[in-house]
């Protein structure tokens, strides 16, 4: 199963890598990590997707939970949650494929971030089916360079919603 973590941690040299080595110490697969500075100029939020049995995923939680730099640590899996990836993709922009491309980016709500004389940049925020299903649709116009942040996620104010409907 298919599982989103959020650990919140010291801004510190070497936390990240710890983290990570845990991981690569038990022989499972980073899916995506994200790590950036919270409010707090003194805290990093990092998070991990990675794919696991739930016993295994508890496992590498309660070992966060005693890491020295980490300060909370919480599975989002089944949580009501935001989740969302970026993507830049730079696309080649033939003068028949051009208004393909905008037709198509207009469809998924991209933005043409940057336009070159062969080619367009494209900026597209979304869950990861539809970052998925925005370069899918625009491969066969021929992708340049693709980045992809991979998710970042946070819980839903309202956790007992689904209880009630």
């Amino acid at each position: 199963m298919r599982h989103t973590i959020s650990i919140l941690v010291d801004n510190e040299p070497g936390v990240l890598s710890r983290i990570a080595g845990l991981f690569s110490a038990r022989g499972f697969n980073i899916e995506c990590l994200n790590v950036a500075e919270t409010t707090d100029l003194d805290t990093s939020r990092i998070t991990l997707v990675t794919s696991g049995e739930e016993w295994i995923i508890e496992q590498i939680i309660k070992r966060f939970n005693n890491m020295v730099n980490v300060i909370k640590v919480k599975d989002l899996t089944p949580l009501t949650r935001v989740e969302r990836e970026m993507v830049l993709v730079r696309v080649e922009a033939r003068q028949e494929t051009r208004p393909e491309i905008l037709r198509t980016a207009d469809i998924f709500r991209a933005k043409v971030v940057d336009v070159g004389p062969h080619s367009y940049t494209l900026e597209l925020t979304g869950d990861k089916d539809k970052v998925t299903a925005f370069i899918e649709l625009i491969r066969p116009m021929g992708i340049k360079e693709i980045a992809r942040t991979g998710t970042v996620a946070m819980t839903r104010e309202i956790q007992d919603y689904k209880k009630r409907s």
